[in-house]
């Protein structure tokens, strides 16, 4: 509540500073108003889904997925550890799309209302312009302002961004409409390492409703007033913090020979003592940081002794620097798959000496797996090992989910120069 109130005082003082000079080429008052208006009711517009009969779409065509040639191979060959990505500094933009016309031009003048809603305080303005009033998703917050003057545009997107909505005007039918969320579009600049970045750190926050375009660079979504604020903040990271983490993943499931499972132990016999740098548990199974001796083809080697090593599926994912990103790993896997649900949420920050610290939490349809904190050096690896497949509701036969995981720092070159397109 002390909040709320502040809030309203800050709009009151704001808007009070901001309406001095401006033009009073057509004045009207809103507050001393001599003859009576008749009341303007605030339209709610009702959006109603289409009703087909239960006909579903073919999971060919759902399973379409622009990211998967980009995100679902990994050379494990030529990865280099450390690599440097150019981008041109001009690049980054955030565009609202669609129409909007100009707002009808007069002066306010004297404007007031307390504690009232934000529709309810644009109805009362624009009804003396004789404008029609759409509310998408009304009610919205709760404001006050007090003798607010100036131009009639200045105090709607006044009113607008203390309300945290967006509004559209309609000048051919004279509607001004209003809601919560607008659509936008982000152009990027034009290295798909930037693009994966922007789309991972897009679902670590939770967003999973938008559209990318791999041709012109660009991700278009709806957005609220604090989406859009946590985009221009990943757009201005990049202003100063040049460094993003990627991380190369691979997923097997091990259906071991003997009852008892993998001998995780015997590890250190065939690669020697120094191949395991660490070993955390977790609330499940257990995260290794080793040597890169372990890689793809020797782990293979070693685990097939013991088990039959099913390849299930690779792929990639980049985090800025201090930011959060997820990885569906079903992406990369087929849709039938046990593990079509399994996805990696991963907070990664660099430090000093190439030292990289990854927060990696495992997750599934049902929820969190396990979680891990690790600290390691660039050159090691992460495995994590002893997922059983009744996390996966899986009761047979009995397997063992690993995911070894390949962490590479990305720094980012900002350039005014025209560049081709990059991985």
């Amino acid at each position: 509540m002390k909040s709320r109130k502040l809030k309203q005082i800050v709009l009151a003082s704001v808007l009070l500073l901001s309406s001095c000079g401006f033009m009073d080429h057509i004045k009207q008052s809103a507050v001393q108003q001599k003859t009576p208006v008749p009341e303007i009711p605030v339209y709610t517009a009702e959006v109603k889904e289409p009703s087909y009969p239960a006909i579903r779409t073919p999971q060919g065509a759902n399973r379409l997925d622009l990211e998967t040639p980009l995100r679902c191979f990994v050379n494990w060959e030529t990865q280099q550890m450390i690599s440097t990505v150019p981008y041109n500094i001009k690049a980054f933009n955030l565009v609202r799309n669609g129409k909007n016309d100009m707002l009808p031009r007069f002066e306010v003048n004297g404007f007031s209302f307390e504690t009232m809603s934000a529709e309810k305080a644009l109805l009362k303005l624009t009804k003396e312009a004789g404008l029609k009033l759409v509310a998408k998703d009304a009610p919205y917050a709760s404001i006050s302002a007090e003798n607010l003057r100036g131009d009639f545009t200045d105090v709607v997107n006044m009113i607008a961004d203390a309300a945290e909505i967006y509004y559209t005007y309609n000048a051919a039918n004279k509607t001004l409409r209003i809601s919560r969320k607008a659509n936008f579009s982000l152009y990027v600049p034009q290295s798909r390492t930037i693009m994966l970045a922007i789309l991972d750190v897009l679902r670590g926050a939770g967003i999973t409703d938008f559209t990318s375009d791999f041709d012109d660079y660009s991700i278009t979504f709806d957005a609220d007033f604090e989406l859009r604020s946590q985009i221009l903040n990943l757009i201005g990271y990049f202003e100063e913090n040049p460094i993003l983490l990627a991380y190369d993943v691979k997923v097997f499931n091990l259906y071991p020979y003997k009852p008892t499972g993998v001998e995780w132990q015997q590890i250190m016999e065939v690669f020697g003592f120094g191949s395991i740098k660490s070993a955390k548990t977790g609330v499940l199974g257990k995260i290794l940081t080793t040597s890169n001796d372990i890689n793809v083809a020797s782990l293979t080697s070693f685990l097939s002794r013991q088990a039959r090593v099913e390849d299930v599926g690779e792929g990639k994912f980049v985090v800025p620097n201090l930011w959060f990103s997820r990885f569906d790993v079903g992406k990369c896997i087929r849709r039938d798959s046990i593990l079509a649900d399994l996805s990696i949420l991963t907070k990664a920050s660099y430090e000093q000496n190439d030292k990289i610290f990854s927060d990696i939490t495992i997750e599934s349809r049902d929820g969190e797996i396990s979680k891990f904190s690790i600290r390691s050096r660039l050159g090691e690896n992460f495995l994590i090992i002893g997922l059983p497949n009744t996390v996966f509701e899986a009761k047979s036969p009995l397997f063992e989910t690993i995911i070894m995981v390949v962490p590479r720092v990305v720094k980012t070159l900002k350039t005014n120069k025209a560049l081709e397109n990059n991985l």
